[in-house]
C-alpha cells in the first residue's frame, strides 16, 4: 500500500499524458526545494530585524526602543 505524492505543477504538460508522467521526482523535488528556499530568504528578510528588537525588548534590563534603534 504505497502512495504517490502529486505535485501539480505550472507550464504545459503534454497532450494526453498525466501530470505525474511530465517530470522526474527528481525534478519535482528540486523545484521544490528552490520554491522553499526562496520562500526562507523572503521570511528571512523581512523578519530578521523586528526578531532582534523583539529580543532586544524582552531583555534584562528593559531598553527603550531608541537605545535599541541607535548604533551606540
Amino acid at each position: 500500500m504505497s502512495s504517490k505524492v502529486v505535485l501539480k505543477t505550472k507550464g504545459k504538460s503534454t497532450k494526453g499524458s498525466k501530470p505525474s508522467d511530465d517530470k522526474s521526482t527528481s525534478k519535482i523535488l528540486k523545484e521544490w526545494s528552490t520554491w522553499t528556499m526562496k520562500k526562507a530568504k523572503v521570511i528571512t528578510h523581512y523578519g530578521f530585524i523586528p526578531l532582534v528588537i523583539f529580543i532586544g525588548m524582552n531583555s534584562e534590563p528593559k531598553p527603550s526602543i531608541s537605545q535599541l534603534l541607535s548604533p551606540v
